[in-house]
């Protein structure tokens, strides 16, 4: 069981890996032997704040803006081939922003838009390393979002796409799923974490009793990658300590 979750050798892709979720994620990988590449927005890794979750130590860095399919379509290729690609780009904007155009388009844009071209780009080296692709959403996709449309509507349709994805992609030997993470403590939920009575609130309806950790979501994605999940194609994992239930 052991060597079913070691990635000795393998090369992994992390977009959004510079901070929270993605961060631990490509840690996570890391730590098991892979060779780990992360995409972020800061111009420098050394822009990071690690009261962020940032801790780049370890891990290949280019700035690529997701938002912006041709910063996509140009981005060098971090490797000559690759055998995992995480989709955990995402961002959020607070007070009704989601609903003018402005916020809602760079929502969709960053949240969901490119998670196709992204995974366009590397279709080719995922079918040639009989790959995995595994996309982050969030249980957002399951519910009403009180003033958040977009980021609602993006991560449910990053669950369909998933779907799409991996149905369309299993005949080219690529494994196309993801995982949908709960109340996680990243910079995206300080909105919450840093209002005591709001997270009091959210606390009262996980029945773990706890908020999840990037760690936690790492070890969703890493079963995901191995080959323990060989025959599990197009699903969306809940890993939310059962907020959803």
């Amino acid at each position: 069981m052991a060597g079913d979750t070691d990635f000795t050798g393998k090369r992994v892709l992390v977009v959004g890996g510079s901070s929270g979720i993605g961060n631990g994620i490509a840690h996570g990988f890391r730590l098991r032997g892979a060779d780990v590449h992360v995409w972020g927005t800061r111009v420098d890794p050394s822009d990071y704040d690690p009261a962020d979750g940032s801790d780049l130590s370890g891990l290949a860095y280019t700035c690529v803006d997701v938002g912006d399919p041709d910063g996509i379509a140009a981005a060098p290729l971090p490797f000559a081939g690759l055998d995992v690609l995480v989709l955990c780009q995402g961002t959020v904007v607070y007070k009704r922003g989601e609903f003018a155009r402005e916020g809602w388009d760079r929502v969709m844009a960053v949240n969901l838009d490119s998670l196709m071209h992204c995974a366009n780009k590397f279709r080719d080296q995922l079918s040639a390393a009989a790959g995995s692709l595994i996309t982050v959403s969030s249980v957002a996709a399951f519910s009403a979002q009180v003033g958040n449309p977009a980021y609602a509507a993006s991560k449910a349709g990053a669950v369909s796409l998933t779907k799409t994805l991996g149905q369309a992609w299993a005949p080219l030997g690529i494994r196309v799923n993801g995982i949908a993470p709960g109340f996680v403590d990243t910079k995206l939920t300080k909105v919450t974490t840093e209002h005591p009575e709001r997270l009091a609130r959210a606390m009262e309806r996980i029945p773990q009793g706890r908020m999840g950790t990037p760690e936690d979501m790492a070890g969703a994605v890493l079963f995901l990658a191995s080959p323990l999940a060989s025959y599990v194609t197009g699903q969306t994992l809940i890993v939310d300590g059962g907020l959803s239930l």
